[in-house]
């Protein structure tokens, strides 16, 4: 799939193409973002710019050599995205190609921030007047993703949290397994905050001739740092849910295992007695005597009772 947005009068607008006249339509774009696009598409877009779009195998790099450099008067900028896919947080990288007078974009899956952006623009929302003006929309956009993203994992967390500390002697397997997943999606969320630093970093350093454009970037970079102190700080509290959970869990353990010791110690002495008197000797003193049956449970009831009332003297049942 391939998209074309055009500028007017300050505002990026999406730009309906002609499959029959791909080629034409594509010449007055300023922005071709292409989306699992076919090898003919690709095709005319190199036709049209040579050299311009990375390799299929070259997308996913992720040296820093690879991610961000110049190729003449061309800036190549590989970021990571965040997107769903079947309940779970997941990355892909999109490439971008910013050529003078055009933005080139590819990516192999479907993005929020990218399907956000493109009903902005239907509504005339995205104020744009050149090609860096819609990458810097773009991350921007991303930034404030990830931030709502941040957000919802703080509520659910805020979730998890209550339920942990209100239901400590309930299992917390389930709790367990939440944080698991929550920490997951934080540590992909702070790897594309990451990126996008890079990202925009790179941009500053190559965009001298662009003052509003880097101030714009300087922008990003603030709330950037903001969302990456945010993150830090569910990580915490994430690490400290996952410690308390699992010492809850010890507790319960541990309170099994003493159920289990003092069960042991109570028995212990009736079993030594019902031992003594179950031997089969010959001569045994009480082997004829007639109390000798009631004495021995006897024995028995006072050899578990004696340490189970001790145990209750000393606090530790």
């Amino acid at each position: 799939m391939i998209r074309s947005y055009i500028l007017e009068r300050g505002l990026m607008r999406e730009h309906p193409l002609d499959p029959d006249q791909l080629a034409d339509g594509l010449r007055s774009s300023s922005w071709i973002d292409l989306q699992e696009a076919s090898e003919d598409e690709i095709a005319v877009v190199e036709q049209l710019y040579p050299e311009s779009l990375p390799k299929v195998g070259d997308v996913e790099e992720i040296e820093a050599s690879a991610r961000y450099f110049i190729e003449g008067q061309d800036l190549h900028v590989h970021s990571l995205f965040l997107y769903q896919s079947e309940g779970r947080h997941r990355t892909a990288t999109v490439a971008f190609t910013l050529k003078p007078d055009v933005l080139l974009s590819i990516r192999d899956v479907g993005l929020a921030d990218f399907r956000l952006l493109r009903l902005r623009s239907r509504r005339g929302w995205v104020d744009a007047d050149s090609p860096l003006q819609i990458l810097t929309s773009i991350f921007q956009l991303k930034v404030d993703n990830l931030a709502d993203q941040l957000e919802d994992l703080l509520r659910d967390l805020d979730g998890i949290s209550s339920h942990i500390l209100e239901n400590r002697d309930e299992a917390q397997s389930a709790s367990m397994d939440k944080l698991a997943k929550l920490e997951d999606s934080n540590g992909r969320i702070r790897l594309c905050l990451m990126d996008t630093q890079r990202s925009v970093s790179f941009l500053i350093r190559n965009i001298h001739q662009h003052p509003d454009s880097k101030e714009n970037c300087r922008e990003i970079l603030r709330d950037l740092d903001t969302l990456m102190a945010h993150a830090a700080f569910i990580f915490e509290k994430i690490d400290f849910l996952m410690n308390t959970s699992q010492g809850f869990i010890n507790i319960q353990q541990a309170k099994i295992i003493k159920i289990f010791s003092i069960a042991a110690v109570v028995f212990l002495p009736p079993t030594m007695v019902a031992s003594i008197y179950g031997m089969n000797f010959e001569v045994m003193p009480e082997l004829q005597w007639t109390a000798g049956y009631p004495f021995a449970l006897g024995m028995m009831l006072l050899a578990g009772v004696a340490p189970y009332t001790f145990f209750r003297y000393k606090g530790w049942l």
